[in-house]
């Protein structure tokens, strides 16, 4: 444990030098358009969220204009976000939530996150996070559960336990950058393909790391 707390301290070093000022680049006015946008990027790159969101939320400008929308309508709306008729369905679901049992207010607690569809605990702490300041845990998306197991931070490969053993690693004041940083660092510096990657700034950190990731065919 020690020593994968003195590995996670190294990382969070390079990883400040590298991005200083990490952020999420989903496009959004309010915790709603955020929580549209989450749920829309998965399986689907933020720059194309970001493209559908731009005429998404002038023609949708509310939680209950999603509440509103016919299932159709919206599908055709979020197409090219693929798995467009599940997250047409969450969305228009979770906007009747909102407006029904919260006041047309995105819940700001973790418990009440969980309650809508589609939003499970990576979306709940980006929410929670990036809209409302409020620090629960670490967000596990593709690219945190990638570089956990890359750089041997966990045994596990389900979210849910991937996201236990980080925040017992990880210092709380740096969750949320945490996850900020290594989805830069995985779009700029490794991506998901098979490549050499021995040379990169984290894994000079975790030099093994070049024999957990990618893995051999």
């Amino acid at each position: 444990m020690e020593r994968k707390k003195a590995r996670v301290r190294k990382m969070i070093a390079v990883l400040k030098n590298l991005f200083p000022s990490a952020r999420t680049v989903l496009r959004y006015r309010t915790p709603w358009e955020l929580l549209v946008a989450v749920v829309l990027s998965a399986q689907c790159t933020d720059r194309r969220v970001n493209e559908v969101t731009k005429t998404l939320f002038k023609n949708y400008k509310s939680v209950r204009a999603f509440a509103r929308v016919s299932q159709k309508e919206l599908e055709r709306a979020i197409y090219s976000t693929g798995f467009y008729k599940m997250k047409a369905k969450h969305l228009r679901e979770a906007a009747k939530i909102i407006c029904n049992r919260f006041n047309g207010k995105v819940p700001r607690t973790m418990d009440e996150l969980l309650t809508l569809p589609g939003v499970a605990r990576k979306t709940a702490n980006i929410i929670l996070g990036v809209a409302f300041g409020t620090i629960e845990g670490v967000a596990v998306d593709t690219h945190v559960r990638r570089f956990a197991l890359k750089f041997d931070l966990t045994d596990h490969t389900d979210p849910k336990r991937i996201e236990r053993d980080l925040m017992e690693l990880v210092p709380r004041k740096e969750w949320l950058d945490f996850n900020h940083r290594l989805v830069e660092y995985g779009r700029r510096c490794c991506p998901a393909r098979r490549h050499d990657c021995k040379n990169h700034p984290l894994t000079k950190v975790y030099p093994r790391a070049t024999r957990i990731w990618p893995k051999a065919k």
